[in-house]
């Protein structure tokens, strides 16, 4: 997950830290103090994975269409072109046989 941007400078999931050796230890800052790098990546790898989850488009669709299908219920509404010009030409034919079926009837 570290991308180096320059010297000692590297993003870390969305977030930019400066990292520094010293004497054999890989030090990362952090507010107006260093961690560790095992410590850094403890504490900040949730965090930055959380992050990247939420951005995920595919992800909220999904959470989207199980929101909407559940406050449907067993109710299904369909809001595509095909479905609804099936629904007008049923219309339509049902509206022509009783066109038809009042014409007999004259």
């Amino acid at each position: 997950m570290f991308m180096r941007e320059s010297q000692g400078v590297y993003e870390f999931g969305q977030r930019r830290v400066a990292v520094k050796v010293e004497k054999d230890n890989i030090k990362v800052r952090v507010g107006g103090g260093f961690l560790s790098i095992d410590e850094f990546i403890d504490q900040y790898t949730p965090e930055q994975l959380t992050k990247l989850e939420a951005r995920n488009p595919l992800k909220r669709f999904a959470e989207k269409v199980a929101v909407q299908s559940h406050l449907v219920g067993k109710e299904r509404i369909e809001s595509t072109p095909i479905k609804r010009s099936q629904t007008a030409r049923s219309d339509l034919q049902s509206e022509a046989s009783m066109r038809s079926i009042a014409s007999s009837n004259i």
